[in-house]
């Protein structure tokens, strides 16, 4: 018999991950990474993806690719746009 899992002790935790992005956890809320829209990590290894820490309760970064995300962009991606205008 198994038993139930206990609260999760990590603020952060990627879910998911398949084809199109991937799904990461932070509190209580969930976000969806479009490789689209997030595409420094389309190349990425599954090892390198769930490495990710919460910085300051608003940033979040994966060291194994040297990137770093404020949850706002997150929010809206299009308010954070790739190319410098």
């Amino acid at each position: 018999m198994s038993r139930m899992r206990g609260a999760s002790t990590s603020l952060v935790e990627v879910t998911n991950i398949d084809r199109f992005g991937f799904w990461v956890l932070v509190a209580d809320r969930e976000y969806f990474l479009s490789y689209d829209e997030f595409p420094w990590f389309r190349q990425a290894t599954i090892a390198q993806i769930l490495n990710v820490e919460l910085l300051h309760g608003d940033h979040l970064m994966w060291p194994d690719l040297d990137v770093d995300l404020c949850l706002e962009s997150l929010n809206a991606p299009e308010s954070f746009p790739l190319i410098y205008r």
